[in-house]
């Protein structure tokens, strides 16, 4: 199996565009695309089908509450079982739900399965005010658990300073920066995907 070929992708918080930016890896990588855990329907997978030409993988859980997974599964009355979230094989880029602590349960955070998996992760991080705290901190959350960093993703308008800051600290490898995109159609995403990431930093 070729670890390379899989990718997880998680933030540094919620809505910080790393959905928008998974439909781009998939599309450049001609990769599937996986939602284990969905909460908020209509869902991630949805916006994935607009925006990448890519196969998705059904959600081995998908709920209805727009919130945290493991209480959006206690209102639906469902139990989720992290033993079960299997990584598809093939290449394959996974999506997180929020950021890397976010609970799948009242005992289990996702970063607890992103440690089982050991699969390279993409830390996705905004570039506006607080990310060098915020994307410090999850390095440090990820390199404790011993989860492999493939890089960091840099989302929004630029901010040099902050790019740098948090590079050389962190001891990361910059992927590159998706700014915002309007309109946000596929072709636009296409493009200015592969204008700002190279396909030979993801393998």
């Amino acid at each position: 199996m070729n670890r390379a070929s899989r990718f997880v992708v998680s933030g540094t918080g919620t809505d910080i565009g790393k959905t928008v930016f998974c439909a781009g890896l998939a599309d450049l990588l001609g990769a599937r695309y996986w939602k284990p855990v969905q909460a908020g329907v209509p869902g991630d997978s949805e916006t994935i089908a607009e925006l990448a030409g890519v196969e998705i993988v059904p959600e081995a859980y998908r709920l209805k509450m727009p919130a945290s997974p493991h209480q959006a599964a206690a209102d639906e009355g469902i139990t989720i079982d992290p033993d079960s979230l299997v990584p598809p094989e093939g290449p394959v880029v996974i999506e997180g739900a929020g950021g890397l602590m976010v609970p799948l349960t009242p005992h289990t955070l996702f970063i607890d399965v992103f440690a089982r998996w050991k699969l390279p992760l993409i830390l996705c991080a905004r570039t506006r005010l607080g990310t060098i705290n915020h994307t410090l901190l999850s390095i440090e959350a990820l390199r404790s658990r011993n989860i492999p960093l493939h890089g960091i993703a840099f989302i929004g308008e630029a901010n040099a300073e902050s790019e740098t800051i948090i590079i050389a600290f962190g001891k990361a490898r910059r992927l590159g920066r998706l700014p915002v995109i309007e309109p946000l159609t596929a072709a636009g995403l296409k493009a200015v995907f592969a204008a700002n990431f190279a396909a030979q930093d993801f393998t």
